[in-house]
């Protein structure tokens, strides 16, 4: 349950960051207004919060094993709102920083 758990936070962090960026870029760059900027840095703070409710006690490895789950995310949510179609490096790059996540997350500690 643990590591459900977990996989459950890093989701909710990257739809919040993600999510978060994207408005404010949104608001910006398109020329959509300040409700989306307001609403993206609401986003935003909601990120930095799900992070604090990881199981795993240490700043250091959350942070790190997120910018993984970030890297990922950041193609899926290109590829569902900007219409963005990653290449098999982009792939491969995100599989390795997931495995990477894995890595530094799950792993055996003793």
């Amino acid at each position: 349950m643990t590591v459900a758990r977990s996989l459950l936070l890093f989701a909710l962090a990257a739809i919040a960051e993600i999510g978060g960026a994207w408005l404010v870029w949104q608001g910006v760059r398109e020329n959509r207004g300040a409700a989306w900027i307001g609403a993206g840095v609401i986003a935003l703070g909601l990120y930095g919060f799900a992070a604090t409710f990881q199981p795993d006690a240490h700043f250091g490895r959350i942070l790190a094993a997120y910018g993984g789950v970030f890297v990922a995310g950041s193609l899926l949510w290109g590829m569902a709102m900007d219409g963005y179609r990653p290449d098999r490096y982009d792939i491969a790059g995100a599989a390795i920083c997931l495995a990477g996540v894995a890595v530094i997350m799950y792993a055996p500690r003793s």
